[in-house]
This record gives structure tokens, C-alpha cells and sequence, in this order.
């Protein structure tokens, strides 16, 4: 697939190469037996003039009178008749040609869009949590979403550019063949009318860029908008927001107007130019050339045929330039995303069977030093807290853990492996991660809970389970749909605290090893908090847990605790240790009143 952004022509093409392979000549080879079959049924011309007796004579068709040769080699006689019936075989095996073409560039444009889409959502899977949380979320949704359908267009247009290119070199080669002085008009023409398309292509060129970018800002600025809707509302800070984004569309339909405007000029001169060269042409023929008649006709039919290709290949250029921005910038999208592909690493990861053990880990974001000599074991079933003042490195410790970030050779071991050489989606597949803000679906509490799991009797079983050990099938039975109820966008039929029982239950469901709670209490009630509060002691000795808190009542049970420091500093020890001999754990413990 391509690695890198390319740019021309070729460049372009050696893009979707990539997607294509050699599907992509075989489409450009039906484009040029297209235009061979036209031509040779237009060169028919000559001969039907001959042969309805207007004295142009078949000799006078130049590079052509192979035609009549063939058909008088095989036993037909130029008549009328043979001749009308082989011009209409030409145009019926044209026509036949080009429905092969077009469906055939069809068939390739979907496994060029499928190709795309299927690569782009595999790297943003494989892509290292670094680089992601540095990323741009309205690029990212922009680029799999708005920007596949602009690059279908540009695919479109690229292709039929290239055809009508090869139609263009065909007409004018069958121009030259006729009359080789026809054929520099030809030329000539076309390049003339390139010279009056060069500033419309750079203007739509640089507006499609421009447009890209402005789209990029403005999902971001929705994503947000979506995610924070309830906050803007009870603030009223919905209309602040609102013409935030309002200024971000007006920014992009100038861009569009702007490229609808090169359109427009282009298609508008288009016809104009073709009857300029017509005209000359015709003058240039007659007046200087003194051409015959069958000569003239088809000279013109292959000179309206070529000038014609011309403008098309210069449309479908400025509609292809009109879209070339999201082509760049999927092209870069592909590129940023294969160089931030993660190490997976090679050792299955099975199940924890005897726990993980730090060593002196040293971790810092730039200069900034988060984790110094860090060293902790976490035995299997263990419960171990992770508390401190915010930016002390709690989540860059379980981000750690967990392999999102990846740890110093050897600091992290699990099972007397080195972190970094397990494969990662067996390890993870083991570990259960709740946050603060619980992630939950727009979708029904089955799948909310089983991911969208084949429903039976065995997916039931662990379901309802997994609803008892969170301490959430009381509530959930008492909905009207049970299971079934949808919870809507970001679990809003719900409270905060039946949320982060749901997603409890579903790592629970997942039948993990490692579970991880980040600041799972931390937005509750204490109704609520003391439900899941009991949820971590119920599960004490069946799983190994990870708890981070900001409520020390949380984990006043866990037999471990790392009390992290501002700076990289840390100790470890039980509740009652800490409390004994920290002054700072100790501080903590008597502005929360435990």
C-alpha cells in the first residue's frame, strides 16, 4: 500500500496503483480499443463516400486505404452496403467496448474505495497510543468519513482524465495518419487551451487545500460540540459555541464557492475554445490546404473528436484539482499512520499466573519527569492503589502497565517477561480498564455489555453474571426492555453510577485477569460510590485489580497502595503504613476527613 505522499500525474497514478495493480492498465488498455473502434468506423467515411459516388475514390484515404484492403482480402466488395455494415460493426463493437470500460471502472472503483477505507480503519487500529493522543480528532474523523468520498471523486476524475488522454493521442494520431498538417492544428489547439486552463487549476488546487483544512477544523469543532453538549446547555454557552463553528462553515463554503466558481469558468469557456479551433481549422483547410471533401470531413471528425477529448481531459483535470486536497491529505493520513504503527511484539500472552513486577521505572514526557525508580510487585489476586495529587503519574503508570505507552527495556515484567515483548492484543485481551468517564455505546445493555457478542445461551450465562459481580442486575431487570433497554448517546438514559456498573460488567464479562479502574468513583454520588466501592471488595481475590483513586476511602482495603509525589517521588505500603509514615499520604488522608 502507498507509504508515502505522491504528487503529478504519475505520481497519482503510482497512488492508486497501489490499490489497483494491474487492473488499473487494464482499464487505461479498454480506453484505448475504445478509441481505436471509433476512429476506424469513422475512417469509413471514405470509402461510403466512394462508394455513394462522390469521387473522392479510396485512394484517397491516405493511411487509411488498409480498411478497403481488408475488406476486399477477406472477399467483400466496397459497396455501399459492405461498407455501411462494417462501419456499424466498428460502432456496435465500440459500444460494446465501452460498457466493458465503464463497468469495469466500476467494479474497480468500489475495490479502490473498499481497499482504502479497510487500510485507513486497520491503521488507526494498529496505531501506538503516543501518537494518537497527539493527533487531531476532527482530522481523523474528517479523513475516514468526508474525505473517502472526495477521494472517490478524484479517483473518478483521474480516470477518466487518463482516458480521454489516450482518446486525445489515438484522434490525433488518426489526424496525422489523414493529413499529417491537420494534426499540428490539433496540437496546437490543445495547447493553447491549456495555457487558458493553467490559472484556473492552480486557483481550485490551492481552494481545495484550503477546504480540506477547514473541514478537518470543523469536524473536530463537532466532535467536541457532540461530546460536550450537555455542559454547553445547562451553561448556555451552547450559542458561544455555536458561533464558534458557524465561523469554521462560513470559512469552508468559501472554499466551495470558490472551487464551484473555477468549475463553472471552466466549463463555460470550454465550448467557446472548441468552436475557435473549428472555425480555424475549417479555413485553414480550404484556403491553404485545398483539401477534398472526404479528406476535410473526416479530418474535422477527427479533429472534433481530438479537441473534444482535449476539454474533457481539462474538465476532469479541474474536477480532479477540486478534490486533490483530500488526496493529499489522506495521502499524509496514510503516511503519519503507517510510521506510528505500534511494536505489537511476538510472546503470547495466555493468562497472569503469577503478577507483574516493576524496576526502577523512569518514565518523562520531554524534560518533565514523571516516574523516577519506580519499583512495586503486583501479585495475582492482589488489589494494589494508586493515589496522588494530580500530574503525580497515575495514569502514565497504568498507560504503562497496560503497554499504551511503552516502558524502559526490562522495567516492566509480567510473568518474568518483558512488557514489550508480548504481543500486545493477546496482553490486552486479559485486561479490563474502566475510567472515570465510563465508555458506554449508543446502543441496547446487551451489547453494551457483551460488544456485540453472538447472542445464545453461553453469552447469556456470562452476561448475567457479569450484571450480579457489578452489582447491576437490579437495576437493569427493573427497566422495561431489561437487557435490551438502549441507553442512548454516551449512556445519558443513565446515571453515573449505573454507567460505571455497566462497564465494570462488561470486563467483567470479558473474563479477564487485570482489572484496571481509573478514578471509577471519582464523578459519583456516595450512594453510588459506596455501590462500587463494594463492587472492588466483592471482587478482591478473584481478579488482580488496579485501582486509581482520588477518594482514599475507595481503597482503604487494598493491600497495597503507591502513594505517588509531584515530581516522581512515591512510597509504597498498606493504608495503616502509609498513614503511620507519610506525611504527605497523611496529609491527603485528613483533608478528605477519613
Amino acid at each position: 500500500m502507498a507509504a508515502k505522499e505522491q504528487h503529478g500525474l504519475l505520481g497519482y497514478f503510482s497512488f492508486f496503483y497501489s490499490y489497483l495493480g494491474n487492473g488499473a492498465l487494464v482499464a487505461l488498455g479498454t480506453s484505448l480499443l475504445v478509441a481505436l473502434l471509433d476512429g476506424f468506423g469513422l475512417a469509413m467515411f471514405l470509402p461510403l463516400l466512394s462508394a455513394a459516388g462522390q469521387g473522392t475514390g479510396a485512394a484517397q484515404g491516405g493511411e487509411f486505404t488498409f480498411l478497403t484492403n481488408a475488406m476486399e482480402a477477406v472477399g467483400l466488395s466496397v459497396t455501399l452496403t459492405t461498407v455501411l455494415s462494417v462501419m456499424l460493426m466498428f460502432f456496435t463493437f465500440k459500444g460494446l467496448a465501452r460498457l466493458g470500460m465503464e463497468y469495469y471502472r466500476v467494479v474497480l472503483q468500489e475495490q479502490f474505495i473498499t481497499s482504502l477505507r479497510v487500510q485507513n480503519l486497520q491503521l488507526l487500529a494498529g496505531c501506538s497510543y503516543e501518537h494518537f493522543s497527539g493527533a487531531h480528532s476532527g482530522r481523523i474523523q474528517n479523513t475516514l468519513s468526508g474525505e473517502i468520498v472526495s477521494i472517490n471523486q478524484a479517483y473518478v476524475n483521474y480516470f477518466q482524465m487518463l482516458q480521454y488522454l489516450i482518446m486525445t493521442v489515438v484522434y490525433a494520431g488518426l489526424a496525422y495518419a489523414a493529413n499529417p498538417g491537420f494534426a499540428a492544428i490539433v496540437v496546437l489547439g490543445g495547447l493553447l487551451s491549456n495555457l487558458a486552463f493553467n490559472w484556473i487549476n492552480r486557483r481550485t488546487k490551492l481552494a481545495s487545500r484550503e477546504l480540506t483544512a477547514g473541514t478537518n477544523t470543523f469536524q473536530g469543532f463537532l466532535i467536541e460540540g457532540v461530546s460536550s453538549f450537555k455542559f454547553l446547555k445547562a451553561t448556555n454557552l451552547m450559542s458561544r459555541f455555536r458561533d464558534k463553528i458557524h465561523r469554521s462553515i462560513l470559512l469552508v463554503e468559501k472554499q466551495q464557492r470558490t472551487i464551484g466558481l473555477m468549475n463553472g469558468i471552466a466549463t463555460a469557456v470550454r465550448e467557446p475554445l472548441i468552436v475557435l479551433v473549428v472555425v480555424v481549422a475549417i479555413l485553414v483547410q480550404v484556403s491553404l490546404f485545398e483539401d477534398t471533401l472526404g479528406i476535410l470531413i473526416l479530418s474535422l471528425l477527427f479533429f472534433y473528436r481530438a479537441l473534444t477529448s482535449v476539454m474533457a481531459v481539462q474538465n476532469c483535470h479541474t474536477q480532479f484539482l477540486s478534490v486533490s486536497g483530500s488526496l493529499e491529505n489522506v495521502q499524509r493520513y496514510i503516511g503519519e499512520m503507517q510510521d506510528a504503527q505500534e511494536e505489537m511484539g511476538g510472546v503470547v500472552f495466555e493468562s497472569l499466573r503469577q503478577g507483574i513486577v516493576i524496576n526502577q521505572l523512569t518514565y518523562a514526557y520531554g524534560e518533565r519527569s514523571v516516574l523516577k525508580e519506580l519499583s512495586l510487585h503486583l501479585n495475582k489476586f492482589e488489589t494494589v492503589a494508586v493515589v496522588g495529587e494530580s500530574g503525580s503519574g497515575k495514569t502514565t503508570l497504568v498507560n504503562l502497565i497496560c503497554g499504551l505507552l511503552r516502558a524502559p527495556a526490562g522495567a516492566i515484567r509480567v510473568d518474568g517477561v518483558d512488557i514489550n515483548a508480548l504481543d500486545k492484543g493477546s496482553y490486552r485481551g486479559k485486561i479490563g480498564y474502566v475510567i472515570q468517564e465510563s465508555q458506554v455505546f449508543a446502543d441496547t445493555i446487551y451489547n453494551n455489555i457483551t460488544f456485540w457478542d453472538t447472542p445464545g445461551a453461553e453469552a447469556d450465562r456470562r452476561l448475567h453474571r457479569a450484571l450480579q459481580l457489578a452489582q447491576a442486575a437490579d437495576f437493569v431487570d427493573a427497566l422495561p426492555s431489561g437487557v435490551h433497554t438502549i441507553i442512548g448517546i454516551n449512556g445519558v438514559n443513565l446515571s453515573g453510577g449505573q454507567r460505571q456498573r455497566l462497564a465494570i460488567a462488561r470486563e467483567l464479562y470479558r473474563n479477564v485477569d487485570l482489572l484496571i479502574l481509573d478514578e471509577a468513583t471519582s464523578a459519583l454520588d456516595s450512594r453510588s460510590e459506596k455501590m462500587i466501592q463494594e463492587n472492588i471488595e466483592g471482587l478482591s481475590g478473584q481478579l488482580t485489580l488496579i485501582v486509581i483513586a482520588h477518594r482514599l476511602s475507595t481503597v482503604r482495603k487494598a493491600d497495597n497502595i503507591v502513594h505517588l509525589r509531584s515530581g516522581g517521588g512515591y512510597e509504597v505500603g498498606t493504608f495503616a503504613g502509609l498513614l503511620e509514615n507519610s506525611p504527605g499520604f497523611r496529609k491527603m488522608v485528613e483533608l478528605q476527613a477519613i
